[in-house]
């Protein structure tokens, strides 16, 4: 390759990622998750669009695919906060194992019977479409303000089901005969047990080094964090457990363990989160050929009308059944199944292993994820305030980055009190902060200036509190606290993490 070629490269990525960044307005805005723009992205620089980009290696979509969904569940376990999933944690563990078998029976036999697929074929695509995407989850409810059940239990599955998928559709286009299901469940079983405890275990190791060492350079606390949820992916692949549950776990962790510079390495992820849905939708729109889907869209819409109403709602009341969940939540839970570029990258799977009719497995997963997406992206927040699960408007949370400082055994917490706080004004000495903790430089339009005890904060300004290092967490609670409740925080029974004491 020249230098002009290169330069030519460049050029030509820079301009998708322009595109697929303005895109991403189009899909705040309508709802729709940004899988479909940036698919129409790659369709439309393919082979049948205007670019005439030739692109058919089913492998290297996978191996990018994997490696961009990594990405994907590094950041949604960053952002995913323990208190909200905890008590959906079984829940959510049920409806990612129990959940996926009722699905994969039902849309299999509704393939077989109905399409007219053979076993495996249809056993492939039940496997295939029956894990919810993470990143279309994560983008979509993460806009929607949901009770914390629903969106704690939707999001765990999503962290949780692409494991025991993966498996299936491995073991079902494997050549040779479909391995006994008691033997699937067992290695099921065993994989998702690695894949935890090294999750968990990398996770732990992780935070409490990030705690304790203190890093050169703020730029290297972000780099570090997706380093360790990396590492916890490639452990626990070669342990021959469930990298996928690994890099969520251990990612989880550490985005509830309080770590230094956090506002950044949370802005870091997200960046790293969106170059990975924009290059992997990008290169599955590049893999499939528009011209070679007209006879499956028929098939796609029947099988995915069979997994919308029938697997979905099945698999949420049969898993969900011991919890007593209302039959509103699990309504939406039904409707809000979603699928996106995790099925279609498990498609590649039987096309990289030869099986037979693989190409028309792909394009019935494309059609029936794209058809369904425009289906139900748009309409669940309709669906949300049908169902009366829409939540109100809450107090915006305070943005808190703490820097270590290692020689002084203290703190610098770098505070910014958003528009919805309701720390506006509250008087400095009103927060009551912990004794080794003091309010010392506030930052108003531009200008810094030394608060006096009887200073009123302003929604916009910025804080400079230095803690002790024994007081440090306590210091940030009653922040948050006030950031909630205003300055009857802890009397209203308001404290840090948004719940009564």
């Amino acid at each position: 390759m020249t230098v002009h070629h290169l330069n030519q490269l460049l050029l030509a990525c820079s301009l998708v990622l322009l595109s697929a960044v303005a895109a991403v307005r189009i899909s705040s805005r309508s709802g729709l998750p940004s899988l479909l723009v940036y698919l129409g992205i790659g369709v439309v620089i393919g082979q049948d669009g205007l670019g005439h980009v030739q692109f058919s290696n089913a492998e290297l979509t996978q191996i990018i695919g994997y490696a961009a969904l990594v990405v994907i569940l590094a950041e949604g376990g960053l952002g995913t906060k323990w208190k909200e999933i905890r008590p959906v944690l079984p829940a959510a563990s049920v409806l990612a194992l129990v959940g996926v078998a009722v699905s994969v029976g039902v849309t299999a036999t509704g393939a077989h019977y109905l399409v007219g697929l053979d076993w495996r074929q249809s056993l492939i695509i039940g496997a295939v479409v029956s894990s919810t995407d993470a990143a279309a989850v994560f983008s979509v409810l993460r806009r929607i303000p949901l009770p914390a059940r629903v969106t704690g239990t939707l999001e765990a599955e999503s962290g949780f089901n692409d494991a025991p998928v993966v498996i299936l559709v491995v073991a079902f286009s494997t050549a040779g005969p479909v391995t006994h299901w008691y033997v699937l469940v067992g290695e099921i079983a065993l994989e998702l047990a690695i894949g935890a405890a090294i999750g968990l275990a990398v996770g732990w190791l992780g935070s409490w080094g990030l705690k304790h060492v203190a890093l050169p350079a703020s730029g290297l606390y972000p780099i570090a964090v997706m380093a360790i949820s990396v590492t916890a992916y490639a452990t626990g692949a070669l342990a021959h457990g469930s990298g996928f549950l690994a890099v969520y776990l251990a990612s989880m962790m550490l985005g509830n363990a309080k770590l230094p510079h956090w506002p950044a390495t949370r802005g870091f992820a997200e960046g790293l989160g969106w170059i990975a849905q924009i290059g992997m939708f990008v290169l599955l729109g590049l893999l499939v050929t528009p011209h070679e889907l007209g006879d499956d869209v028929l098939p796609a819409l029947v099988i995915g009308l069979v997994l919308t109403m029938v697997a979905r709602p099945l698999s949420v009341v049969v898993s969900l059944l011991p919890f007593r969940v209302p039959w509103q939540e699990q309504t939406l839970m039904s409707w809000a199944g979603l699928r996106g570029a995790v099925p279609i990258i498990l498609a590649t799977i039987p096309m990289v292993n030869g099986v037979q009719g693989s190409r028309r497995i792909f394009n019935i997963v494309f059609v029936l994820v794209v058809a369904y997406t425009l289906l139900q992206g748009p309409t669940l927040p309709w669906l949300a305030r049908l169902l009366r699960l829409g939540k109100g408007p809450e107090a915006a949370d305070l943005g808190i980055e703490a820097a270590p400082l290692e020689r002084l055994r203290g703190h610098l917490l770098s505070v910014a009190i958003p528009e919805g706080s309701r720390m506006h004004g509250v008087e400095i000495n009103e927060l009551r902060l912990p004794a080794g903790a003091a309010v010392t430089l506030v930052v108003r339009e531009g200008e810094s200036f030394v608060p006096l005890p009887t200073t009123a904060l302003r929604r916009g300004d910025e804080l400079l509190v230095v803690a002790t290092d024994p007081v440090r967490e306590a210091a940030e609670r009653r922040l948050r606290a006030v950031g909630r409740g205003g300055k009857l925080a802890g009397w209203l029974g308001t404290n840090g993490n948004g719940g009564g004491r």
